[in-house]
Formats: C-alpha cells, structure tokens, sequence
C-alpha cells in the first residue's frame, strides 16, 4: 500500500514537470504553406540540387500511389519532444490525402541531433512503430553520423517506399545473423519446384493420359506460376518510384495539395 502510494505521488510529480515543461518549451509550427509540397528545409541545410532531387522523388510518388511524404527540416524543437512535434505537425497541417490520412512526415532537428517519423492512421499497419524504429536507426543514422544528410534522406524514404510495397528488407543486418546461407536456401527452392513439376505431372498423366485432366485440375503448379504473375506486375510497377523517366518534373507540389492528418503518434525516433 505503501509503495503504491509513493509510486502515485512519483507518477503525478513526473506528470506535473512535463507539463511545465511543455508550457515553456512548444515550438511554434508555421502556418500551412502556400505551395504544399514535399521538402520545407527552414534550416538551410540542403543544396538547392539535392533538395529538388529529394522533392521530386517525394512528388512522383504521391502521384502515383497518392501517400504524401513530407521532410520538414528545423535547428531545434526547442526542447520539445520530436515525437510529439511531429504528430502534431502532420495534424495541423493535414499532411496526406483527405479521408485517407494518407500522410508520412519526417522531421530532422539538426542541431539536437534527432529524427522522427511520424504516420498519418491511413499508413501507419504498414510503416509500423517497429519498422520506422528500423529504417532511422539501420538507414538513416548511418549517413547522418558521416553528415551525409541528403544520403540519410534519400535512403531513409526509399527504405519507407519499399515498406509501403511489401519489398523492405533492411539495408544493415546484425552480425550475429544465424539465418541459412543464400546459395542453400536457392538450392532448396529449385529441389521444391522440381519436386512440384514431378507430382503436377503424375497427377496429370496418371491414367489417362494428359487428356484425363478433364475434370478441371488445378495444379498446386499452376497456382504458384499464377501468383508469382501476379506479384511479378506489382513489384514491377513499384520499381519506377522516383525515377526521373516517364516525364518531366513540373518543379511544383501535391496535386491537390494537403487535406488529410489523423496523426495520433504512431512512429518513432531517433538520434545520433
């Protein structure tokens, strides 16, 4: 009972000096922007060359897949917590799609050497806490400790752009890695399909021939060539991301401009 006691006390002490805390120390977010794109760099940190790369990368694939990506860039929160910045920037300004919330915003704090990712709810059963835990900790940190910020940037939206594709691997794996050597594991793969086209081909020359298959059987073959088709066209189509063919840059932003948010604190951070 005791101990309860000092716990509540401990917990409503702590509640209080983050309070105070926060009264003094909020950063003053800027009122949305006229011209609603994808790169507001207020710290001066990038070049004009890489931040038109960045941007039009970040255009292209919200004109594609609609999920708009925002990399703001400030000196310092200020004392705030980034975290909670962030989701409160991707609110007000209502970063993402209208009805879809839709948005992704990463905001760099130069000078306190730290990074958020933040997720709109549209977007965050993919790019989960965890994973964004990963990509600022294994892409985007590595860049940042060499102060190669554009490089830390870019891989760190395209690790977000191959999360949101289902193709994120990871770009460092842990040395302790205990898994199954790749050369083992295509060796295995080719003896399973080989063991397939041998059991297809039973099931269809079985008795009567490859004519008695009449009865409409569907090989366990068939259906892995079918899904692979069908993985095979989504990949491919997600591969253009960012590329500068296809047309060329307009140098303007969102189409259709911001109109979404439903930031609730899902993402994470990070420093260096």
């Amino acid at each position: 009972m005791k101990f309860l006691k000092q716990a509540s006390y401990i917990f409503t002490l702590l509640f209080c000096v983050t309070l105070v805390q926060n009264s003094y120390a909020q950063y003053d977010i800027p009122e949305i922007p006229k011209e609603q794109t994808s790169i507001y760099d207020y710290a001066s940190l990038l070049s004009p060359s890489d931040k038109s790369h960045l941007e039009e990368k970040l255009i292209r694939y919200s004109d594609t897949t609609s999920t708009q990506i925002v990399v703001v860039i400030i000196s310092s929160t200020n004392g705030e917590n980034i975290n909670y910045l962030g989701a409160q920037w991707g609110q007000k300004w209502g970063i993402g799609q209208e009805n879809e919330d839709n948005g992704v915003l990463i905001i760099l704090a130069k000078n306190d050497r730290r990074i958020a990712i933040n997720t709109g709810y549209g977007v965050e059963h993919l790019l989960t806490d965890a994973l964004s835990k990963r990509i600022i900790e294994r892409d985007i940190i590595p860049f940042f400790k060499q102060n190669d910020y554009p490089g830390g940037l870019n891989r760190g939206v395209d690790a977000i752009f191959e999360v949101l594709t289902g193709e994120y691997q990871g770009s460092r794996e842990s040395s302790n890695n205990a898994g199954l050597p790749i050369g083992f594991m295509f060796l295995l793969f080719i003896v399973f399909i080989i063991i397939l086209i041998s059991i297809s081909k039973n099931r269809r020359g079985g008795k009567g021939g490859p004519g008695n298959n009449s009865g409409g059987g569907f090989s366990i073959l068939d259906a892995i060539i079918l899904s692979n088709m069908g993985r095979g066209s989504y990949g491919g189509s997600s591969g253009g991301f960012g590329s500068s063919s296809g047309g060329g840059f307009s140098g303007g932003g969102f189409s259709g401009g911001f109109g979404g948010g439903g930031f609730g604190g899902g993402g994470a951070s990070g420093g260096w």
